[in-house]
């Protein structure tokens, strides 16, 4: 069963890979090459990934296509936006509120690697999905 706890366990997982992966390569890369090593390290730990998921677009009932991309899917519970940016602005946490509405997915992690301290740059962002699950 799917539960608010095994959801932040996986989550907490992601962050130990995210902080893995800007331990030993450092701030200042393209978002790409961030992908690539946090896919590795993701997998390495057993976590199913998808990589450049299209999400399609429903308006008013009409499916539009798969207009949106999303950067990173574990276990198809949580998404992963990556970032390399020096200040984090207002639409990115926008941007993947959107995500989590529009696929129905119930967390979502938006990860800077541009910084000295990854997880102060990291937002964690959950659903009213999220809020459905059984803590326990």
């Amino acid at each position: 069963m799917i539960t608010q706890k095994y959801i932040n366990n996986i989550a907490y997982k992601i962050v130990g890979c995210a902080i893995e992966v800007h331990k030993h390569i450092g701030p200042g890369l393209l978002e790409s090459v961030y992908e690539s090593c946090l896919v590795e390290e993701l997998r390495s730990i057993g976590l199913m990934v998808d990589t450049q998921v299209y999400l399609p677009v429903i308006y008013k009932g009409k499916d539009l296509g798969g207009l949106l991309r999303l950067d990173i899917l574990v276990d198809d519970l949580i998404i992963v936006e990556i970032k390399s940016v020096e200040t984090m602005i207002p639409v990115f946490k926008a941007q993947l509120l959107s995500y989590l509405k529009l696929s129905g997915k119930p967390k979502g992690l938006l990860v800077n690697f541009n910084s000295t301290n990854i997880t102060q740059d990291l937002i964690p962002l959950v659903t009213e999905e999220f809020s459905k699950l059984p803590k326990e």
